[in-house]
Order: structure tokens, then C-alpha cells, then sequence
């Protein structure tokens, strides 16, 4: 769960930063914070940031990157585009499989020795990772993996491959008319999104009550070895992101590819669709802007707003993120587009119906947002001028405004702490958040029970508060479902 809030902005942080690295060298430090169960003998959380050893087959090698992690296990690649896996203990079940069983000792995650990664992400219990020439490997939850090619040997497959969610629902092959999308091969699980108000209120409730977490696949039989996606030929992916079960995929071009479970609509098709077993392109712009002139032509009473629409939407996506059950994505006009669950209004279009194609969020049209991050129930952008706006679930404090009720409408955050002070960088655990500013500082906020926000305690904050890291200037942060990392240089 993730976002790539300003991930372009900080390359070309890198790229500026080595006029200044030439005058004095700096290393890169990974520090983690929070619950990752592998990292101790007693299991106890972080509740302070702590560096992380770099693995013996990486000695002397630089950090490139940090990509938060998944249910219980984290992630950061290293200078030669190693991933770089750890955390997990045997007892997490598919988590500890996906993260190949890395636990105290950080080891580089086997993929293939010519794959360099340059950026990666994870959902509860599937990982996604991209290579340095645009391809993009999947692995984990089977049911989040897409057909593809299978890297090293497949385990045997029990009875338990057949998840009777894909038995219950006939094989159709998707309708690009109808969804507004183009398959690449396979086939998608699917059921009648047109059913009574009071059956998807009731399947929205059970949504909520069984979250991600709350299931436990730990059977080798339910997890999928390393794949190498198969995209439309040319495709080159810059941008991954992963949600709880599902992926979306950015690529050099703006468009965007989904994958994996969309029964809420996180995947932007235009339908309940269950199973997605291959990529699809997300008709972001087109359904937005559907959308939008529908809006328009209604209010003004002809149809003659297209050019208009479009021109306010934007013509392609420069940033993805993925929640729980829902997604997020900025346009290269600044517009963000949310789709799927909306029961908490992590949608940001003031009520909390689900959105099942990509919609623009036009409260924030004024405004020119640069990267988005989307949590389990919440959803954070970030403005050109370093502005935070937050809308969806808070119970925890997640959205950082200082209260603890949910927002169905973004909000900008005007906590004392941010004052004259610009976010540069977003990110989002499952129930807690994260900022790096333009002065290299890193702000936390929400869910603190495992000391998720690196502030020394376990107590939950409803306001950004500074995460106290000396003598380091933090370059990224991403965070994990129970924790959070962060990449940081310090003079040698």
C-alpha cells in the first residue's frame, strides 16, 4: 500500500544532489520503525527508528531505495538493484512466504541475477517489483499474481488453488466496450454489479469487518513463485503500487494496468469485477472524463464541453497509489482520480458509495496536486506548493487533522507542526501516515499501536507529529502495514 507521491521530484532531488556529494560523501542509511516480528528475539516492536544492518552479500553497497513492505515483513533495494527483503518469522503464513522467508538478517529476495529493480512495491501478501528496462515480476498471493512467466520451480498444487470465490462465478472474458479496457490475455472472474442496494450495503459491512487482515492463507499451494508480467508489447512500467489485493502499474507513457481482486471497483472497469487474471488498461482519463462532461453538459444543458473536460483532467496519469479496497491517481494536470471502496469516503467525493470507474475528485480541481497515497481506509495527496490533504477513514488519527472522525471531502491539514513547512513526499501504512518535507524532515501520524510513528511510545496521534532522527537528512519514506522505513544519508 502505497503511493508515488513525489517520486519524480525525488530523482531529481538524486540528480541535483551529486554536484554536492562530489564536495562530501554521504552514505545511506535504512532506518525501520514499528512491528516487523523477525527483527528481535522477543518480537517487540521499534518504537524508535533503528538502522538497518546492510545483508553480508551486499557489503560495502549503498542503499538505493526503501519500499515499505507488506503484512509484517519490509523492503528497500539496494545500490546494484538487489530487493532487499526481512522482518517476517514463520508464523505469519503467506507474509513469511512472500517475503522468502527473510527474517532477522536482511537477504537479497531471489529474482533472476539479470533483473536490476530499481522500485518495488507490496500489498498485504503479494510483492511487485520493476526492472531497471521497464519489466515488471509479481509474486505472492496467487490470487493476486496474473498469468505470466513463472520464475523457478512451480510447487506442487493442492485441492486449496481452487478458491471458491473463482468456483462460485462463471468465466466471462472482458468487453473492452463495455469496460472501457483492452485485455492482454485471460480471462476475468466476474458477477452482477446491477444487485440490490441493501446486498451491496450488507457485502460493503462484511467488507469492513473482514478486512485484509483478517484472513490467514498460509499453505505453500496459495502462494505463486516470481512472474514475469505480461504487458502489451512495447509497454515499459516506471511506476508500481500494490493495495490488499490487487496492483496497478504505471507506465512511460501515462497509462495505466490493473490486476488481481476488484470487487469494490479498485481496479477502475466499470463493474464488480472479481478476479482480473491478467493486466487491463485502466481507462483513467476516459472514464474521468466521462464523468466530468456528463456533469457538465447536464449543468449547462448541451454537450459542447469535451475539449474542457479534458483539458482540466489532464491527458495521461504521472502517479498511482493503492489502498486496501480502493485506488488513487494524479494526472499531468494535477487532478486526482479515486475508484473502488468508498465506505469510509476514502474516495473524496462526499459520500461513501463506491466508485467502480476512475473519478476526479473535483473539490481539489483547484488545486495542483503532485504524488498520492492511499492507506486501508484513507487517502493523502500532496499539493505542488507542499500542501497535505486528507480524506477517508480516521480512527485512529490517520488523516492527521486532529480529530477522529472520517472526512468524506479532502481537507487540507493546517496542523501548528507543518507550519511553513512543504511535503514533498507521501505515504501510507494501513493505519497510520507519513511526510518527508523539502527540509528533509519525516512527519507521523495515525495508528501507533507498534510503534509505527518512530516517536518512543505506542500512543496514537491524531496530529503530524516530527519523527526525531539526528544528524541524517531523510531522502524517502514509505511504510509497511505495521511500520515504516526510511531512506537517510549522513556524512561519513
Amino acid at each position: 500500500m502505497n503511493g508515488s507521491g513525489g517520486a519524480e521530484e525525488m530523482e531529481e532531488d538524486k540528480r541535483k544532489m551529486g554536484k554536492v556529494e562530489e564536495k562530501e560523501k554521504e552514505k545511506e542509511v535504512v532506518l525501520m520503525w514499528g512491528y516487523l516480528p523477525g527483527v528481535s528475539p522477543d518480537r517487540s516492536p521499534l518504537l524508535h527508528p533503528v538502522p538497518v544492518r546492510r545483508p553480508e552479500s551486499a557489503t560495502g553497497e549503498a542503499w538505493r531505495d526503501v519500499s515499505g513492505g507488506g503484512c509484517g515483513f519490509a523492503m528497500a533495494i539496494s545500490e546494484s538493484g538487489k530487493l532487499i527483503t526481512w522482518g517476517s518469522t514463520d508464523d505469519m503464513g503467506q507474509s513469511y512466504l512472500t517475503s522468502g522467508k527473510h527474517e532477522e538478517i536482511p537477504e537479497a529476495f531471489p529474482l533472476p541475477a539479470e533483473a536490476e529493480i530499481v522500485k518495488a512495491a507490496a500489498g498485504w501478501a503479494h510483492c511487485v517489483a520493476i526492472t531497471a528496462c521497464g519489466e515488471v515480476y509479481t509474486w505472492g498471493w496467487k490470487e493476486c499474481v496474473p498469468t505470466g512467466k513463472v520464475i523457478g520451480e512451480q510447487p506442487a498444487i493442492g485441492s486449496l488453488e481452487k478458491d471458491e470465490r473463482q468456483s462460485a462465478f462463471p468465466n466471462e472474458q472482458v468487453s473492452s466496450t463495455l469496460h472501457g479496457s483492452r485485455s492482454i490475455s485471460g480471462t476475468i472472474v466476474n458477477y452482477d454489479g446491477k444487485g440490490s442496494e441493501d446486498t451491496a450495503k450488507r457485502r460493503r459491512l462484511s467488507s469492513a469487518k473482514q478486512g485484509p487482515e483478517s484472513s490467514s492463507p498460509s499453505d505453500e499451494t496459495l502462494s505463486a513463485l516470481p512472474c514475469l508480467v505480461t504487458l502489451g508489447v512495447g509497454v515499459k512500467i516506471t511506476a508500481v503500487s500494490a493495495g490488499g489485493r490487487h496492483t496497478l502499474a504505471l507506465s512511460d507513457v501515462g497509462q495505466v494496468w490493473g490486476w488481481g481482486y476488484g470487487g469494490e471497483g479498485q481496479l477502475g472497469l466499470g463493474s464488480r469485477t472479481r478476479m482480473v487474471s491478467s493486466p487491463h488498461l485502466v481507462p483513467c482519463i476516459e472514464s474521468a472524463f466521462y464523468v466530468k462532461d456528463r456533469a457538465s453538459a447536464s449543468s449547462k444543458g448541451n454537450t459542447s464541453s469535451e475539449g474542457h473536460a479534458y483539458k482540466v483532467i489532464g491527458t495521461c496519469v504521472k502517479a498511482i497509489a493503492c489502498g486496501g479496497r480502493h485506488s488513487a491517481v494524479v494526472t499531468d494536470s494535477g487532478a486526482v482520480l479515486t475508484f473502488g471502496w468508498g465506505l469510509y469516503g476514502q474516495c473524496g467525493n462526499g459520500s461513501t458509495d463506491d466508485e467502480l470507474s476512475p473519478k476526479c475528485v473535483s473539490s481539489l480541481l483547484g488545486v495542483s496536486l503532485l504524488g498520492v497515497a492511499a492507506g486501508l481506509w484513507h487517502t493523502l495527496c500532496i499539493s505542488v506548493d507542499g500542501g497535505v490533504y486528507a480524506f477517508g477513514g480516521n480512527q485512529f488519527g490517520q488523516l492527521g487533522t486532529g480529530l477522529d472522525q472520517a472526512e468524506t471531502l479532502p481537507k487540507l491539514l493546517d496542523a501548528p507542526s507543518l507550519e511553513s513547512t512543504n511535503a514533498k513526499i507521501v505515504s501510507c501504512g494501513a493505519r497510520h501516515s507519513a511526510i518527508v518535507t523539502e527540509d528533509s524532515r519525516v512527519f507521523c501520524w495515525g495508528w501507533n499501536k507498534y510503534g509505527q510513528l518512530g516517536l518512543g511510545d505506542s500512543i496514537d496521534r491524531n496530529l503530524p507529529s516530527e519523527v526525531p532522527i539526528e544528524n541524517l537528512r531523510i531522502m524517502n519514506v514509505s511504510c509497511g502495514w505495521w511500520h515504516t522505513l526510511a531512506l537517510a544519508k549522513s556524512p561519513i
